[in-house]
């Protein structure tokens, strides 16, 4: 019997487990000598951290992916991000519908859990939806791409360039294969190209709305009124997040004396670039450790909110960022709840909201602060490596590879709570229960 029919094991279990024995294969098959160019294939400790990365949709590397691992390692890394993105329950339900195989009730639940589903009903025709929705955006992305690889790169080259880029933008990856040009150069090389940086870009946004926005806008187009209130949430947030970083990158950044050689197009596409990668894609279209200290600041709070609920994206989500600032909204009016588009949002939403917030701060400064010390490395650096890692977002300003190894287990760690979600987590390990009894109340003052 496969381990997620199993009535002895949770759905959070299985979630978890399914990505740590996606990991474990990825690592194994990376570790034979057809996945390098070199000889003798990779270590189990570089193995392991690619794995992880490519399934956690993170991007950051120890070697450039385009001159370390041959196109067979190439191909198990863009497997790796293709499942880890949709997720591996997700994955697992697609080739139960293409075999016939029935779909029971406790898988549905389990469905359910895997891509924060509302409700069981109508779960299996949903899965249909992500899979058709993920591999026509792909396929779309891959063909424009082509546009531009395939002149520069030769046919086959840069079709394999355009799907392979394609995957990683929209599972919000950030692997490239870029390296041939410069190695760790990303997408350098496009600053000022608006069909490589705009579909990069539009992936990058469309992989981290969530599925279920997508069947929002598919049901209900422009009429915005009718969508559900997550969704209203989670374009309203995302817009705000893009337009700040914008204008930021834009009216600030980019204006500062290292950047003085972008013309003014490069600029204001870099701008509108740099305000979209941090949102879980590890690609870059300028230097990095270029940035201002400023600049680091703000790629770091927007690497840790990521993406939205229900996504290839990870970080904290949108809609918990949204759910407590109309929470402290609520506050500062004297409110009795928190309220949104004639809605009141459910105190359980701000229970979790702010648990959520709370884990993913303690293990980023945590992380942070370990790697700062094992390293040597300056704190705002090690702290965006740590907010890379648990976003899984793929940025770096000091070079992944220059870290130690227990920095590396330690990003390792990051990545898995990032992708799998630090609740989740904290669910499979714990044992849940009500308890009927109410004890007496007892005010405390705070603030």
């Amino acid at each position: 019997m496969p381990f997620w029919k199993s009535q002895r094991i949770s759905p959070a279990q299985i979630i978890i487990l399914g990505f740590l024995l996606l990991i474990l294969g990825g690592a194994l098959l990376l570790m034979l000598p057809i996945a390098t160019r070199g000889p003798g294939g990779a270590s189990f400790p570089d193995a392991l951290f690619t794995a992880t990365s490519a399934t956690c949709v993170t991007g950051l590397v120890l070697h450039d992916t385009a001159l370390y691992w041959s196109p067979f390692g190439q191909l198990v890394i863009l497997a790796l991000i293709q499942v880890g993105g949709m997720g591996v329950v997700t994955t697992a339900a697609a080739i139960f519908m293409f075999t016939g195989k029935r779909i029971g009730l406790k898988q549905r639940w389990i469905m359910q859990e895997s891509i924060s589903a509302p409700q069981v009903g109508g779960i299996v025709r949903m899965t249909g939806f992500i899979l058709k929705t993920t591999f026509a955006l792909e396929g779309l992305g891959a063909l424009l791409l082509a546009v531009r690889f395939c002149p520069q790169f030769g046919p086959l080259r840069g079709l394999w360039y355009a799907v392979f880029h394609a995957i990683s933008a929209f599972c919000n990856a950030g692997f490239d294969l870029m390296g041939t040009q410069a190695p760790f150069s990303s997408l350098t090389a496009y600053t000022g190209d608006a069909l490589v940086s705009g579909t990069v870009g539009a992936l990058i946004v469309l992989g981290g709305l969530g599925f279920f926005t997508w069947r929002d806008v598919r049901e209900h187009g422009i009429h915005l009124r009718q969508y559900r209130l997550q969704s209203k949430l989670i374009l309203l947030t995302t817009l705000a997040l893009l337009a700040g970083g914008f204008l930021f990158f834009y009216a600030y950044e980019f204006r500062l004396p290292q950047w003085e050689s972008m013309t003014g197009w490069q600029r204001l596409n870099a701008a509108a670039f740099q305000s979209i990668t941090p949102r879980t894609a590890g690609f870059n279209t300028v230097d990095l450790t270029q940035l201002s200290e400023s600049g680091k600041l703000l790629t770091t709070l927007l690497m840790l909110t990521g993406g939205s609920p229900g996504s290839t994206a990870g970080g904290f989500k949108t809609t918990t960022l949204a759910v407590l600032l109309l929470s402290a909204f609520a506050v500062f009016h004297r409110r009795g709840n928190a309220q949104c588009f004639g809605r009141r949002l459910p105190e359980s939403a701000v229970r979790s909201g702010c648990a959520i917030l709370l884990l993913y701060l303690l293990l980023f400064l945590a992380g942070g602060t370990l790697i700062a010390c094992l390293d040597g490395v300056p704190l705002l650096d090690a702290l965006f490596e740590a907010a890379s890692a648990i976003g899984t977002v793929g940025l770096s300003t000091i070079g992944t590879a220059n870290l130690s190894t227990p920095s590396h287990l330690i990003l390792i760690s990051l990545m898995y709570i990032g992708r799998v979600g630090g609740l989740t987590l904290i669910y499979a390990v714990t044992t849940g229960g009500t308890t009927s009894a109410q004890y007496p109340q007892e005010p405390v003052t705070v603030g």
